[in-house]
């Protein structure tokens, strides 16, 4: 099932731009209606609803920049920590604070994509007109 989902989230990649924001039209699309990223991104959303949950998630993806960027600095060895480092807060996050499902069981391409576009977003002061056009307080 994963397997399946990575295919068809890669196939769907053009769905994908780092500036475009959910619109109103799309609704709540359920869990397993969601067939492009343009959809996915709301749900995704929606599931980082707590800022305490998105604030370890912002933590985690720094945290796995710093990794890649000591893998191609320092050595090599430091790639192999860039995902545990991004995916043990935010799973913290999920299970602890948000006490949800993390979205990267069910669509593992585009929930890491998402990680860090919330991030980015977050730091250039645009997450905020996402979260509110995803129905996020």
């Amino acid at each position: 099932m994963i397997i399946t989902n990575s295919v068809q989230q890669t196939n769907q990649v053009e769905d994908l731009t780092m500036t475009e924001t959910p619109s109103n039209d799309i609704g709540q699309v359920g869990h397993n209606q969601i067939t492009t990223y343009r959809q996915f991104w709301p749900f995704y959303l929606r599931e980082h609803a707590r800022p305490e949950n998105r604030a370890v998630h912002y933590f985690g993806t720094l945290l796995s920049f710093g990794a890649l960027a000591a893998g191609a600095l320092v050595n090599p060895w430091w790639f192999l920590a860039a995902p545990f480092a991004g995916y043990g807060p935010a799973w913290f996050g999920h299970f602890v604070i948000e006490k949800n499902r993390p979205a990267t069981f069910t669509y593992p391409f585009w929930s890491l994509i998402s990680d860090y576009r919330m991030t980015f977003r977050f730091v250039t002061g645009q997450l905020g007109k996402d979260l509110k056009a995803a129905g996020v307080r």
